[in-house]
């Protein structure tokens, strides 16, 4: 039932109806010795996020919601003139990352269970050029709720284009990280100002407690 024309956390993640979708936990993204670790920047806040986004992981699991995983997975064959100069841009000398056949490209803590699809993207958003879409649309989904790295790229990126295609998002707060605390919150404020809900974990639960 809706109240005052907004939804309630609790209907708006239905676990018949919620996919939760994790982006891109990844070894390059999280791990010290990633290419993001090795290029300085502060990895503290994705490790200490993902025990909390495996916790997420299994109350949906346990409350039946679907759970679908990202991963970017990066190769010659598929990067374009655009991607290059980006990269030479922001790091130059460095190689594509998470790589196609790379241990930066392996999941970082993480396993899906036996029929959780993997989604492989190329590209910053989840939806672009994937089957994404389609696995959503065939299961009834109609909100998603996400987490992973990094929460102003792949995250947002992904939350941006769900809504867009007229999903219900939310966004967990703090099942989400970046290496800036500022960008952190200036993703979260862009999602909550204009493309779905921000919410915390402990209110993911306690509403999928109470369905």
């Amino acid at each position: 039932m809706e109240h005052d024309g907004v939804m309630p956390l609790a209907e708006r993640i239905d676990p018949k109806t919620t996919a939760l979708v994790v982006v891109d936990v990844q070894n390059d993204f999280c791990h010290p010795d990633g290419l993001i670790g090795t290029l300085g920047a502060d990895v503290g806040a994705v490790q200490e996020m993902v025990p909390r986004l495996m916790l997420l992981v299994d109350h949906a699991r346990g409350a039946g919601a679907a759970v679908i995983w990202l991963r970017l997975v990066n190769s010659e064959l598929t990067t374009s003139a655009v991607a290059d100069e980006q990269r030479r841009r922001t790091r130059p000398g460095t190689d594509l990352i998470c790589k196609a056949g790379t241990w930066g490209a392996e999941l970082y803590r993480v396993e899906p269970a036996e029929g959780e699809p993997i989604v492989t993207k190329r590209r910053y958003s989840g939806f672009v050029d994937t089957e994404l879409d389609l696995i959503l649309r065939s299961r009834g989904i109609k909100t998603l709720v996400l987490g992973g790295v990094a929460t102003n790229v792949c995250v947002e990126s992904t939350a941006r284009d769900a809504y867009m295609r007229d999903y219900y998002v939310v966004l967990v707060d703090d099942c989400s990280a970046t290496y800036s605390p500022a960008k952190h919150a200036a993703a979260l404020g862009n999602i909550g100002d204009h493309f779905g809900l921000v919410a915390r974990a402990d209110e993911v639960f306690a509403a999928w407690h109470r369905t």
